[in-house]
């Protein structure tokens, strides 16, 4: 069985921490994703999160801190036991406009995680939708990131690459061997949700998981993250998504 994570960024609205933490261990999360927002105080980060007995397998950085203070994210990564460094976004004024600008970006993050991978962490890449629309060559961001960057590794999400009108299967088959985290996420039915972004508890929505786990277990991906973007109920959203991932 696959490790199942919690992203920390889902419950952003719920503070306070220490409630969130105590509220995913009861619900049986063993693990946590941390976010940028968590990390000006690594080590009473890591107290609270021994306290409710949780483990932050992963984290996600802003590009700038790994590239401006390589030092400081991997003092996080290692203050935390972290498996592995993922940045997660680009701001939309900083994205690439053609197919060569994203191919400089996948060697900007090849060299912004050099570091990061010569400590002996795995440097990964988080989607949103925006890598998926092609550019001028027809070829696709999220491609051109890859093909840049032969050492980065891939937290596919699930949810954003299917709000993106991709087959989570086939990205899933196209970069097994590189996916280090799943992001499982889920889609509501079409005018649903609205007030939480049309996103679903994991289970509760549009994505057809069976050919998607086994998709992920013939890639042999060992590590689930739930999450959403914006829980009008996070403990609701918690307790029901590990219940439907533990029953795929």
């Amino acid at each position: 069985m696959p490790s199942i994570s919690y992203q920390l960024y889902c419950s952003r609205n719920f503070p306070p921490l220490a409630d969130t933490l105590s509220m995913l261990a009861d619900a049986g999360f063993t693990e946590v994703e941390g976010f940028g927002g968590l990390y000006d105080d690594p080590a009473a980060l890591k107290a609270q999160l021994d306290a409710a007995g949780l483990k932050m397998t992963t984290g996600h950085f802003g590009l700038d801190m790994v590239e401006g203070s390589p030092d400081v994210a991997l003092n996080v990564a290692r203050t935390m036991g972290m498996d592995a460094v993922i940045v997660p976004f680009v701001m939309p004024a900083d994205r690439p406009t053609d197919a060569a600008g994203w191919t400089a970006f996948g060697q900007r993050l090849a060299k912004a995680g050099a570091p990061i991978i010569a400590a002996g962490l795995p440097f990964g890449w988080h989607n949103h939708d925006f890598e998926f629309k092609p550019t001028e060559t027809g070829e696709l961001p999220l491609d051109l990131i890859m093909a840049a960057a032969p050492d980065l590794k891939l937290e596919l999400d699930l949810g954003w690459t299917a709000r993106a009108g991709q087959d989570p299967v086939a990205w899933i088959n196209k970069y097994a061997g590189r996916i280090i985290a799943v992001h499982v996420k889920d889609i509501a039915p079409k005018g649903e949700a609205l007030d939480e972004d049309g996103w679903a508890d994991v289970g509760h929505g549009t994505l057809d998981w069976a050919p998607i786990k086994a998709a992920l277990d013939a890639a042999h991906v060992t590590r689930f993250v739930v999450e959403h973007d914006k829980p009008a109920d996070h403990h609701r959203f918690a307790t029901r998504s590990l219940a439907a991932v533990k029953a795929f």
